[in-house]
């Protein structure tokens, strides 16, 4: 970022040692580093709020691009169903049901399907009456 080598580095350690002298040199470093730590915050605050409000930006872009291009498709297609559908545009109300089987099953053998599937379930050991 600042392309600091070591030369410029140990000629701005031996200022400071000279100018703040010996004792009160950590106390700077830490008080530096504390405005640091702040600013550091700051700029990463900051790009956050720079990055969601280019997200928005974003996505309102696309809901104008989604909305003219749902507005050409009704144009297109005023109809309101997709192509095939039938003249009137109406989609089916619910579910369809499915066809009634060819014989309808006697009230005797949906009893005794009832009593085979209660016989294949296993009880477990706690289940057990004893």
């Amino acid at each position: 970022m600042f392309d600091i080598g070591p030369t410029e580095l140990l000629l701005i350690v031996i200022v400071a040692v000279i100018v703040i002298g010996p004792k009160d040199l950590p106390l700077a470093l830490r008080t530096a580093g504390r405005w640091i730590g702040k600013i550091r915050k700051v700029s990463s605050h900051f790009r956050t709020g720079l990055d969601a409000m280019i997200r928005e930006a974003e996505i309102e872009d696309m809901e104008k691009k989604w909305a003219s291009q749902n507005e050409k498709i009704m144009r297109e297609h005023p109809e309101g169903g997709p192509p095939g559908t039938e003249q009137t545009g109406a989609y089916p109300a619910g579910p369809v049901a499915p066809p009634p089987s060819a014989e309808p099953a006697s009230a005797e053998s949906r009893a005794d399907e009832a009593k085979e599937g209660e016989a294949e379930l296993p009880l477990s050991e706690t289940a057990k009456p004893s």
